[in-house]
Order: C-alpha cells, then structure tokens, then sequence
C-alpha cells in the first residue's frame, strides 16, 4: 500500500509529521508563529497564510488530514501530474487562509459593533442575550453576575464589570489561531469528487460504499450548515473547509475546460 505513495503526497505528508514533532516536542514556539490569527491581532504575520496549514491542533486533527491526502492524493497526482498536485494543496490552503480571515474580519467588526451598543447603552437583557450567544467563551461566574447585574441595571460597578467582561471576550476571539490542513484536504476531495465521480468508496462509519461525488456532497452540505449555524462551542474553522471546496472546485473546472494542460 505505502509503495503507491506519490512523490508530491510523500513529501506533503512527510513536512506536516515533522513538523508536528517539532512543534510539539522540540519548538513549541512554532505553534504560536506559524498558526493563524486574526489579521488585528498582535500576532498576526502575513507569512501565516502558508504556514498555518504545516501545523496541527493535535495527533488526530493530523492524522485526519494526512489520512485524506493519503487515501486521495496519488491517484489525482497521477492523474494531474506532480505539479498540479502541488498548484491545487497549495492554492487551496493558502486561499483557504485568505477567505477564512476575510470572513473573521466580518465577525470581528460585527462583534466589536455589539460590544459598542452595550456600551453605549448598557442593558442587562442585552448583554445576557451576548453570554447566550457567546456561551463557548464564559465560565458559570459570568451567569451569577447576569442576575446580579439584572436585579442592579443601574449599579455602575455592574455596569463597568460587564463592560470588562466584554473587552475580555473580545481581545480572547481576536487571539485565536487557525492551524491545520483542511482547507487544501478539501480542495483534494472536491478535485477527486469532480475527476472520478462515480469511483465507488467504502465508509469505515457506516460501513458502506458511497459514490465519491456523493461523499463530497454531504461533506459540502454539512459545511455550509456548520458555517450557517455558526455554533459558539464548535472550534472548527468550517468556513475555511468551505473555501477550499470552492477554490479547488475552480480549479478542476478551469482545468477541464483547457485539456491541453494535462499532462
């Protein structure tokens, strides 16, 4: 099996596991350079569009994405060639950083504006409908002090409290990083889903076999849904999955319209 390993897909796979030895037991810094992060944050360094997608939350947000590129990437290297193999990681990934921030920046302006109206207009309902919606980023304490400040809307103790607790969430959003390479994994499954269609694969959950531009499909779905729902407690950058679904498919069918590409 591992000897129809492709030279694009070895190498691929070879940099992201060593690299996530490296970050993870001999520069951990790395982690903190290399992620992702907001474009206004103190962190943020323009060469993190490449580099986010070289570092991995954890074993398993690794193997999952190498799992992908394994399973998928040598019969679309063979079939693009070594090259193109490489353009569509790599567009993928690096276009997946750049929609992914455009769209943080929304929610981050978004956010800010409502931190702004509060204060501006301090008001308990307010700002408990704020904790409800951003639940993922407080502890139990900040729900006591929601009927605290609820039973004292005019104490200006409360008022400044919650006013912290705001400021709080909003430097903690504007500070976390996306690491991973899901955006280009994606923009492989797309490309496969778009060149073999039809090509039959076994599930391991449900174990059953599926039609690759169906798996594809329900992945896409369950993207857009995820994006839609925006869910305070999920830490998937579900939006970055969705922009390397729709960067590689732009791919694939620029290159199917000019066959003479291929090679």
């Amino acid at each position: 099996m591992f000897r129809n390993i492709t030279p694009v897909v070895q190498n691929l796979l070879l940099i992201n596991i060593v690299l996530f030895v490296v970050s993870g037991f001999l520069f951990p810094q790395l982690n903190q350079w290399f992620a992702l992060y907001y474009i206004g944050s103190q962190y943020f360094k323009p060469f993190q569009f490449l580099t986010y997608m070289f570092i991995h939350a954890d074993f398993w947000h690794l193997f999952s994405n190498m799992f992908g590129l394994f399973i998928f990437g040598p019969l679309l290297e063979q079939f693009l060639g070594p090259k193109k193999l490489l353009i569509l990681w790599m567009v993928c990934g690096v276009g997946s950083g750049v929609l992914y921030s455009g769209y943080n920046i929304y929610r981050m302006n978004s956010f800010e504006s409502t931190v702004e109206q509060f204060q501006a207009n301090p008001d308990p309902e307010r700002f408990n409908q704020i904790v409800i919606e951003n639940r993922g980023f407080f502890d139990r304490k900040v729900f006591d002090f929601v009927d605290e400040f609820s039973r004292n809307p005019e104490d200006p103790m409360k008022i400044t409290q919650a006013n912290q607790t705001l400021n709080a969430i909003l430097d903690i959003k504007g500070n976390i990083p996306m690491v991973g390479a899901s955006g280009a994994l994606f923009g492989v499954l797309i490309a496969f889903a778009m060149l073999f269609p039809n090509t039959q694969l076994f599930l391991l959950f449900p174990p059953m076999p599926v039609k690759a531009k169906y798996l594809v499909l329900f992945y896409g779905l369950y993207t857009i849904y995820n994006v839609l729902n925006n869910n305070p407690m999920d830490n998937v950058a579900h939006f970055a999955h969705l922009s390397g679904l729709l960067i590689g498919g732009i791919l694939v069918y620029k290159w199917k319209k000019d066959r003479n590409s291929f090679y």
